[in-house]
């Protein structure tokens, strides 16, 4: 599976759980050490204070089950991997792109390390 495959499949793992409000998963799917910028809200940094964010996104928010994620350019080197995607949750606002930098799990899965938001609203 190419590395562009594998960050899609991980996308949409993430959006299934954004959209079923599971800020759980969605924490978990950063290092510990993650950090996740955005125009939406303060940095957050660390896995506890992405999932406190994610509640903050999905909680009561009908949006968030409209929420989709589509992968436009990968890359991998190593353990590191990185994209673009482009994120909509089917509002005028809450539209952008996603720079993101992985990296690969001793069990060969990946998890975002940092994350970057960047609003085209």
């Amino acid at each position: 599976m190419s590395i562009h495959e594998e960050l899609q499949v991980f996308w949409n793992a993430y959006v299934a759980a954004y959209r079923a409000g599971d800020t759980k998963t969605c924490g978990a799917m950063f290092t510990a050490d993650a950090e996740l910028h955005s125009p939406y809200a303060p940095p957050a940094r660390g896995r506890d204070a992405i999932e406190a964010l994610h509640a903050t996104w999905t909680n009561g928010h009908s949006e968030a089950t409209d929420k989709k994620m589509k992968l436009i350019y990968a890359g991998r080197s190593g353990d590191l991997a990185w994209c673009l995607a482009t994120y909509t949750e089917g509002l005028e606002v809450g539209n952008g792109t996603s720079v993101d930098v992985f990296e690969r799990q001793a069990d060969g899965s990946w998890l975002i390390r940092m994350c970057s938001l960047n609003s085209t609203d």
